[in-house]
């Protein structure tokens, strides 16, 4: 790969990831029943609408989640991993079943990646600005409780001090090293999509 396509590989990633996050998070936001009122909620709105509209005609929801946000997700990793396969001087006609397969194992990684760094953010907040009324914060905490609120349960009470998190990641590293990461290998995921994992 050239130093021009290279380069340009990396700009295709870096805005193509960041609106994949931002199609994830309006899925996430759903599944979590988060605050649509809160300002991050409406700018991931705002941001995803223009593409899901027309999607949802044909893709209707089901039991409250956005499946046309899902596929919406999948079909943008999929753009994204022909861009890179193009740029690499792979010919992609020849691994369409595979990227797409690979495209629902990418978006799978970025949705444990995002419960991940939320509950990162979730504990360091808790530690410098507990009960901060942050719109980023309160938005963090909600996509962070459905997923402790199963390890609260089960957990005896500590007097005050809350180890969920700590069960939380490793139950997300187990499913992204064991699950994800074996997936990718037993699908021959090739070396140059590797960053989307």
């Amino acid at each position: 790969m050239s130093g021009f396509a290279e380069a340009l590989n990396y700009i295709i990633q870096a805005l193509g990831s960041f609106y994949l996050l931002i199609v994830l998070l309006r899925f996430i936001l759903q599944l979590v029943r988060a605050d649509f009122y809160n300002p991050l909620s409406q700018f991931v709105v705002r941001a995803t609408q223009p593409l899901l509209k027309p999607l949802r005609r044909l893709i209707p929801g089901f039991a409250g989640l956005d499946f046309a946000s899902l596929v919406l997700a999948v079909l943008v990793q999929l753009l994204l991993m022909v861009a890179t396969l193009l740029l690499a001087g792979f010919n992609p006609v020849g691994y369409l079943l595979q990227l797409l397969v690979w495209s629902v194992i990418g978006v799978t990684s970025l949705f444990l990646k995002v419960f991940f760094f939320a509950l990162i953010i979730s504990v360091i907040l808790s530690w410098v600005a507990p009960g901060s009324y942050n719109p980023a914060a309160q938005l963090v905490n909600q996509i962070c409780e459905p997923l402790l609120a199963p390890f609260r349960r089960l957990l005896p009470n500590l007097g005050g001090l809350d180890i969920s998190p700590i069960f939380a990641f490793i139950a997300i590293n187990l499913v992204d090293r064991f699950v994800i990461g074996n997936l990718a290998a037993a699908t021959g995921l090739l070396p140059m999509l590797l960053p989307f994992l």
